[in-house]
């Protein structure tokens, strides 16, 4: 049926000859004038190397076949609409009653709802028009609902269980329509594959820009659309509830969504479609797992049936602009934890889900044939020719000699494309950051000593918005809700390890902290893949130090293998990036928040009976949805505006990916107050002090710490003697080169002083977006910090040959000249804008120097007076001339100096590792050839 006006054709073909033709059935002017273009196809070049960028989509997708209705159009076809029109809040009052109703509603349990209303201050003040909490909820429950809910009752024949098996769903083809058609996320979709091409470089970005995508749309009808699927699950229970109720979330998204908006929880492009039920068999305890895994395969064929048929079939659907596309829904991804990933594969723990490898490969470095899910279906055939997959004792057997878990219907067998080799993807959180905690971070605490680690750790200087370990990392626990601390453990661990450890030890380690950092690349090419590559194999180059210091160790002491799974799911990372793009678009950090934003108060707010526990959730679920969508849509209604979010050409540089709050601030700017989630990054480029090359802003206070101090002050205040030397030395230098003289004297003169300033970049991986500033601090000396509390900064400074060189500096001060108030005297513009006293360090040895660790070395830069007096090298420079806040890590050596804290550590050591591990962002650059 052709979609617009549901005449019958023979094929696709057949309905697209029919839309291009002259009696076409689709409005001229409904005709598209604009579609989107995939974000890494918006700039032309680079704007930090000039690289440039280009570019093509598949010349066979994305053919649109007429006009639907959006999302949010379809409210307007509600039974109650026509009430709408004349109140957008309908059945409340106005928007105030409507918040109020939300709030008790979303926050409150229905007893509290009761006694709120019962108030005496209703006496005195008006009273809403819903008297009673049935009243109110009964209102809510009329919103409009999508996706509705429901509850089915499950059984296995031959198999009781202790509680009903109930579960809560609903149909993921009608959630995966509705988030393709929600408008919110218009401006932040990708409809094509395509290819990036950097230069010479081939970019792998999201799913669209990978392999997969152009190679299922080869094999797709022509002018398709592809819906990729993105699935999500963590067995953390959600509910525990008396009588041992316990449920697990399934999650699901589409890959047409950047991954800058699907990364955050908050901004719902996750939707939860089931609640698996956890039942207990009433069998013996060795075929309990075996049956709960079946269950749970079972549930999932309910759920995705109809996405399956449209993976292979295809349907018809409307975008977020209204217009109809030919859709297919792959499953691409389902992002999950290792024990989870072997059920799903239905392969037994010691084999791995994605590979052919076994235990004992496990650690050996070898990139090992793929799983693939063709190889599985075919040996759980062969097994059930001989075994009736339903006696379970023999067929659990024979699975597991065959290295199958004796899932014998894995729910993906018959989804079109699907194969776990593929879809269970390299997963950074647990594969990763927990991978680190479980296993090299207890390495280095066997070699290094937990003493000695704390110590290390605790008298790092402390920079704003860096996590400080003041109690040391020994006591850090591996629990969810970690995750951030593990990470920052990895920041410092390499540098701080040096000299405690063998070298070969640290270049292990290193090499396991430059893969992983390496593998979150939010876009990576050829070279950074080969790199990647390479990191892994000097670990297994090296990882024979580990079993010389016997740092590897089990209940039994020291172990001389490296049979950990998560270390051979290592191997496949590279191959998932090409087939599927950027790891961090898979990472289980927004499954485990979604856990909080999407249930943590569903089951609170039931009465917690058994009995009818399941119909609770699901009025609660399907309320809760409804407050979500309505609230937008009366909104948007109320105001007059547009139900379709215009494409907007995102030539300006990107502070949020909040879509919600990016639609709202351009048609009804004044609303922005009524949108949660994630608030834009405040964008220093637009008022702050830019840099010569405009790719570095600064921002100070309008009022400065210290408004007046004299040449004298600061000397004695900050502690900084030879500084009014080196002023005059600045002055004398900049009015010579630049040939504006001037009278103003700082010997008499007056300065303003600030403690900090900020420093904000743009992301090296996607320049279009502005990265959050980081403070650098130049405090004075006080009682907790008797040298000052001062960072360390990355300065480009110009010689007297013309000649710029790049420096580590710590700030010392940051000031500004005064001219007072009545005074005709102007200063030059040397002068005229805020200036940093810095004190410089020197480079020692190089990355290639000390290949263990792959770092910088840097010292304390002295200089001597006539009388042989040592003094700090200092001088003066624009606050422009800073390019990087930088983080210096003692060079401890065999054991760390007693009587030494993070207030005191960067001014009572001289030598410094400059840490090219401090962000993600400047790794690449601290790592090689920038001085």
């Amino acid at each position: 049926l052709c979609p617009n006006c549901q005449g019958e054709f023979a094929t696709i073909g057949a309905i697209t000859a029919h839309l291009n033709s002259h009696s076409t059935c689709w409005p001229s002017d409904a005709r598209p004038q604009e579609l989107p273009v995939p974000p890494a196809l918006r700039q032309g070049n680079h704007p930090t190397s000039n690289i440039p960028i280009t570019g093509h989509c598949h010349p066979h997708s994305g053919y649109i076949f007429g006009t639907g209705k959006n999302m949010l159009d379809k409210l307007q076809d509600d039974e109650y609409a026509y009430r709408h029109k004349e109140n957008s809040y309908y059945p409340f009052q106005d928007e105030g009653e409507w918040q109020l109703g939300k709030f008790l509603v979303e926050n409150l349990t229905q007893t509290q709802i009761t006694k709120f209303l019962k108030l005496t201050w209703f006496n005195t003040h008006a009273r809403p028009s819903f008297t009673s909490k049935d009243q109110l909820i009964g209102w809510m429950d009329t919103l409009p609902c999508f996706t509705e809910w429901k509850v089915s009752k499950l059984e296995f024949t031959g198999y009781k269980t202790t509680q009903p098996i109930e579960l809560i769903w609903r149909d993921a083809l009608d959630v995966v329509k509705q988030l393709f058609s929600d408008p919110t996320f218009a401006n932040h979709m990708t409809f094509d594959p395509h290819v990036v091409q950097a230069g010479d470089q081939r970019e792998y970005g999201d799913y669209m820009s990978a392999d997969m995508a152009w190679k299922i749309q080869d094999h797709l009808p022509v002018g398709a659309t592809q819906v990729p699927i993105i699935l999500g699950s963590d067995k953390t229970p959600v509910t525990r509830l008396t009588g041992g109720l316990e449920m697990h979330p399934i999650f699901i998204t589409i890959a047409n969504i950047d991954s800058e908006v699907r990364s955050k929880a908050t901004l719902r492009a996750w939707r939860c479609v089931g609640y698996m039920p956890v039942v207990k068999f009433k069998v013996h305890q060795d075929y309990q797992t075996i049956l709960q895994a079946r269950l749970w395969h079972k549930c999932m064929d309910l759920i995705f049936a109809n996405l399956k048929t449209a993976a292979a079939e295809g349907c018809f659907m409307p975008d977020p602009f209204r217009h109809i596309r030919y859709v297919f829904t792959p499953l691409i991804a389902h992002v999950c934890y290792l024990p989870e990933a072997s059920m799903i594969a239905a392969v037994s723990k010691n084999a791995s889900p994605v590979t052919m490898a076994t235990q004992k490969d496990f650690g050996d470095g070898t990139l090992h044939p793929p799983r693939t899910g063709r190889h599985t279906l075919q040996l759980i055939v062969d097994i059930s020719k001989t075994v009736d997959p339903w006696d379970l004792d023999r067929f659990q057997k024979a699975a597991k000699a065959a290295f199958l878990s004796g899932v014998h219907m894995p729910y993906w067998r018959d989804w079109m494309y699907a194969c776990p080799s593929v879809f269970l993807t390299g997963e950074i959180l647990h594969t990763g950051h927990k991978f680190f905690f479980d296993h090299p971070l207890n390495w280095i605490k066997e070699t290094v000593g937990i003493h000695e680690l704390d110590a290390r750790f605790t008298v790092q200087h402390k920079r704003v918005g860096v996590r400080h370990f003041t109690k040391g990392v020994t006591h850090v626990k591996q629990m969810t809700g970690h995750e951030h601390i593990h990470r920052d453990i990895q920041r410092t661990i390499v540098a701080s390890i040096a000299g405690a450890a063998p070298p070969r030890f640290i270049r292990a380690i290193r090499s396991l902290i430059d893969f992983i950092y390496l593998a979150q690349n939010p876009v990576q090419s050829p070279d950074s893949l080969r790199s990647m590559t390479q990191a892994l194999s000097d670990f297994h180059s090296f990882k024979d130090a580990i079993i010389d210091a016997q740092a590897r160790r089990g209940k039994s002491g020291a172990k001389e293998d490296f049979f950990i799974p998560k270390l051979e799911l290592l191997q496949s990372f590279r191959g998932t990036v090409e087939r599927l793009g950027s790891l961090m678009q898979f990472s289980a950090d927004v499954t485990e928040c979604l856990l909080i934003t999407h249930c943590k108060d569903l089951f609170v707010r039931t009465s917690r009976q058994s009995k009818d526990f399941a119909l609770q959730c699901v009025r609660i679920l399907n309320r809760q949805e409804s407050m979500e969508i309505f609230d937008l849509f009366s909104l948007l209604q109320s105001r007059s505006a547009s139900l379709v979010n215009a494409i907007h050409a995102e030539d300006e540089d990107v502070t949020t990916t909040n879509p919600a709050l990016s639609w709202v601030s351009r048609v009804l700017p004044d609303e922005v107050k009524s949108i949660h989630g994630p608030r834009p990054v405040r964008n220093h480029f637009l008022k702050g002090i830019l840099s010569g090359d405009a790719l570095t802003a600064f921002q100070l206070n309008v009022a400065p710490d210290y408004k007046s101090l004299s040449l004298v002050d600061i000397c004695t205040k900050y502690s900084l003697p030879g500084f009014d030397i080196v002023l005059s030395s600045f002055i004398n230098h900049s009015s010579q080169s630049t040939g504006e003289d001037t009278l103003w004297d700082g010997r008499h003169g007056r300065f303003s002083t600030w403690n900090k300033f900020r420093l904000q970049l743009r992301s090296s991986f996607q320049p279009r977006i502005i990265m959050p500033s980081r403070v650098i601090q130049a405090y004075p000396p006080c009682d907790n910090f008797p040298f000052g509390n001062c960072d360390t900064v990355l300065v480009d400074t110009t010689g007297d040959d013309g000649q710029t060189s790049i420096h580590v500096a710590q700030v010392r001060l940051i000031f500004q000249p005064m001219v007072r108030r009545g005074s005709n005297l102007d200063l030059p513009t040397y002068l005229s804008a805020p200036l940093l006293y810095i004190q410089f360090f020197h480079f020692i040895t190089s990355p290639h120097e000390q290949p263990e660790l792959a770092m910088w070395t840097v010292e304390r830069t002295y200089v001597e007076d006539n009388a042989g007096n040592r003094y700090r090298q200092g001088a003066v420079v624009p606050v422009t001339d800073v390019t990087h806040a930088v983080e210096l890590i003692p060079c401890f050596g065999e054991k760390a100096a007693s009587g030494i804290s993070s207030a005191t550590c960067l001014e009572s050591y001289e030598r410094f590792f400059l840490n090219n591990f401090a962000d993600k962002e400047s790794y690449q650059s601290f790592s090689t050839e920038f001085v």
